[in-house]
């Protein structure tokens, strides 16, 4: 059996690896080869392209370096239509990954892309381009599987592999810690942090006790922040949340996959996300959701509070920030608990069963 696969980021380097050594345990005769990071290649896989050669970051980057991804993009398709794999799996990058399923896909190997954009939330329109594209897409969360359904393309939920690493806190012992995560984008943590910083000063002024972490995904704006956080009583740290998150009562975040991270660690949040007035106007006519959060939209209902847009200032986060922490959080703990049960179902060998047995159909 030959299998390629193009995995374009390190996150997705990350998922690719355990997929690649779960398709190797199930069969272990199987060539893997594609574009791959060191994960990937430790794990079996043969690198053909270096995953290094598209992780960039930033607009100004993507466009400076367009030329040679779009290069690599027509190598891989060149590649593998001349040298043609049972199937194609393309992990997550969806803009990348799209256009070399779909022309391989014309050329009538089969593909699987793992990983679903955010269709349910925005840009629904893209379902268009997906069906062209995959011929089977794996689904990180059970809901993605029900928007599939209705435009008749072929969908697996397979679990997420963070609930694998993480698992809701056992025995927390409540001590006034709160923990701000203002997103791992420039934009994002430039937009959020000052409302955060104010909120925290209000939040200080009514309990003294509170006691404040801020957890940055990487370093790459930390003298910044350290600039804005000077005067204040604010522990900073890098790439660290997950133990913040468990040893915190309270997370006040940025929606995004970190939201999912303190779900699954069963930790009361408050979720908040602001863009420029600009990128809101362009973004808003594209949402088709009512919630912002994965928690709420996993289960289905409003369960931690959540702040958009002009709804984002110091008094507001102040307010739902206080009313958690002066509150028994027992039942909503207990909600978020669920999410791990949900989403815990040995995403990578759930994949490697789905993948082969939709070869052997």
């Amino acid at each position: 059996m030959k299998i390629a696969i193009s995995a374009a980021e390190t996150s997705g380097d990350l998922v690719a690896s355990s997929l690649v050594s779960a398709l190797k345990l199930y069969r272990p005769d199987c060539e893997i080869e594609g574009l791959a990071g060191d994960k990937m290649a430790a794990a079996g896989c043969k690198r053909l392209w270096h995953t290094d050669q598209l992780n960039v970051m930033g607009l100004s980057e993507v466009l400076k370096k367009l030329p040679t991804i779009l290069r690599l993009r027509r190598s891989i398709i060149q590649y593998f239509s001349s040298n043609r794999p049972d199937v194609f799996i393309g992990v997550d990058s969806p803009d990348f990954n799209f256009k070399i399923e779909r022309k391989l896909k014309k050329n009538g190997v089969k593909t699987v892309h793992f990983v679903s954009p955010s269709v349910w939330a925005w840009r629904a329109n893209r379902i268009h381009k997906i069906k062209k594209s995959a011929d089977l897409m794996l689904c990180l969360f059970p809901f993605e599987v029900d928007f599939y359904r209705t435009h008749q393309q072929k969908a697996i939920f397979v679990g997420h592999p963070l609930a694998e690493k993480l698992k809701p806190r056992k025995k927390h012992t409540p001590n006034k810690q709160v923990l701000l995560m203002p997103g791992s984008r420039e934009a994002e943590i430039k937009t959020l942090l000052p409302e955060l910083l104010s909120a925290a000063k209000l939040m200080h002024k009514k309990d003294p006790e509170i006691q404040f972490s801020l957890s940055l995904a990487n370093e790459h704006l930390k003298d910044w922040v350290e600039d804005k956080i000077q005067g204040l009583d604010i522990i900073l740290s890098s790439d660290d949340s997950h133990e913040k998150i468990k040893n915190s009562d309270l997370v006040i975040v940025a929606s995004g996959t970190a939201t999912l991270e303190v779900a699954l660690l069963a930790v009361p949040m408050v979720v908040v996300y602001k863009l420029s007035k600009v990128s809101y106007q362009i973004v808003k006519p594209l949402l088709n959701t009512k919630n912002i959060s994965l928690p709420n939209k996993i289960l289905g209902k409003d369960i931690v509070p959540e702040l958009l847009q002009n709804d984002v200032n110091a008094q507001n986060i102040f307010e739902k920030a206080m009313k958690l922490i002066e509150s028994d959080n027992t039942r909503l703990v207990k909600e978020l608990e669920k999410i791990h049960g949900l989403l815990n179902q040995k995403a990578s060998v759930k994949s490697a069963e789905a993948i082969i047995e939709f070869l052997n159909g």
